[in-house]
């Protein structure tokens, strides 16, 4: 986000989700945190597995979550 803060999500279609941060339309989180770009991303099989993914990587610490931006690069 624009304040250097990390926000995790899960959608079906980045490109539109990240669009929607932008115009004020996404999470409450970032709605003044704009502009947001994204600095990772994961495929999943299912929604499932994509949740239960989204709450690992909330649960870790901000060097970890900035470590997995490096790590695919």
């Amino acid at each position: 986000c624009s304040d250097n803060t990390l926000y995790t999500g899960i959608t079906p279609d980045l490109k539109r989700r990240i669009d929607e941060h932008n115009k004020g339309n996404g999470a409450r989180y970032t709605s003044n945190k704009t502009p947001v770009k994204c600095v990772y991303s994961e495929k999943q099989l299912d929604r499932s597995s994509a949740l239960k993914r989204e709450i690992e990587i909330k649960r870790l610490t901000r060097e970890q979550k900035l470590n997995l931006t490096t790590s695919k690069k």
